[in-house]
């Protein structure tokens, strides 16, 4: 997670859908805004939501009635992809009708904020030949907003994993920002060995020793922006995997299976092991302050499904410099 400085959206107010356990909340705060409502309706994660935030999100958001959500700046959503009934039609609000995403439509309409900003995986992009995301673009449009749209791998935004996602930022038209652009990739300079925990009291249980561990005599010596594949367990099917930690992770999963699942195995120490929850948050951009789900399997799927922190402070300082060029009004 990085250190924001300079709060430039302390007086902005935002509210935070699908919200998981907080991973977008957390990105705007840093920045000064306020969250004003919350809804998620898994109840491992709201119970985590709650620990770290104080506050126990909304349930079932297709029950929720938009006109009684509070007035917001920003509406932020990392909505579940779903197929999307549209046949061709693409007739934009009345196609999203039946999925989640209307629900986040119905909100935006009856509240209108300066800004939605949202997430999704990366396949959401060409999902049934590039109609679903059509659906959402032409349903922003017909709802009064500018839709900016880009696909963003973690790995070239300072965090060592691989992790593509597609973010979508619409300003209100009236708004009239013409000058917003996704941020910049860069250099990465920290790799999965900058990630890991210390205390081996802690790790012991997640090493393995098995007969069927082969390595493939790749070097473990120097850095790469990808992942390093050094070995196998068993028939090196998913999470039986062994990478190098001065490489990048895989993309952390929610689901999948294997000795490794979840997260891949990593030669640590001469031996292979698994990713401790805490090291998982660590590269989702998670603080070390962050309050872990008490099942390590609760923890793994919770950030399998996570936003990377990092990645939405970039954004988020962009949307923040588009709305001070233009010296928009910052309430509601």
């Amino acid at each position: 997670m990085i250190v924001i400085e300079d709060k430039k959206l302390k007086d902005f107010t935002f509210i935070d859908l699908f919200a998981g356990i907080g991973g977008f909340r957390l990105a705007l705060e840093s920045f000064g805004a306020k969250c004003v409502y919350s809804n998620e309706w898994d109840a491992d994660a709201q119970k985590v939501y709650a620990q770290n935030f104080n506050e126990i999100p909304d349930g079932d958001i297709t029950k929720v009635d938009e006109n009684a959500i509070p007035s917001h700046n920003i509406l932020c959503a990392g909505f579940p992809c779903q197929a999307f009934s549209i046949s061709g039609k693409q007739r934009g609000f009345e196609d999203s009708r039946g999925t989640l995403f209307f629900d986040v439509a119905r909100i935006v309409k009856a509240k209108q904020p300066q800004v939605v900003f949202m997430e999704n995986v990366k396949n959401f992009a060409t999902h049934d030949r590039g109609r679903t995301l059509n659906v959402v673009k032409t349903t922003m449009e017909e709802l009064g907003y500018d839709f900016h749209q880009k696909i963003l791998n973690a790995v070239d935004y300072g965090i060592p994993q691989k992790r593509e996602r597609i973010y979508m930022v619409c300003f209100r038209k009236d708004m009239k920002i013409k000058n917003f652009s996704f941020p910049k990739p860069f250099m990465l300079k920290r790799h999965v060995e900058d990630f890991l925990l210390k205390d081996e009291k802690l790790l012991k249980d997640l090493y393995i020793n098995r007969q069927d561990i082969y390595y493939n005599n790749t070097p473990d010596n120097s850095y790469s922006n990808k992942s390093i594949r050094l070995g196998i367990v068993n028939k090196g099917g998913q999470g039986e995997r062994i990478y190098s930690t001065k490489g990048i992770a895989i993309t952390l999963s929610a689901n999948g299976g294997g000795v490794f699942a979840k997260t891949g195995g990593y030669l640590i120490n001469g031996r292979p092991r698994k990713l401790h929850p805490r090291e998982c948050a660590r590269i989702m951009g998670f603080p070390d302050s962050y309050i872990l789900a008490e099942k390590d399997s609760n923890a793994y799927r919770q950030f399998g499904n996570s936003v990377v922190i990092d990645v939405l402070q970039l954004i988020i300082a962009q949307i923040a410099k588009s709305l001070e060029e233009n010296q928009l009004p910052k309430r509601a």
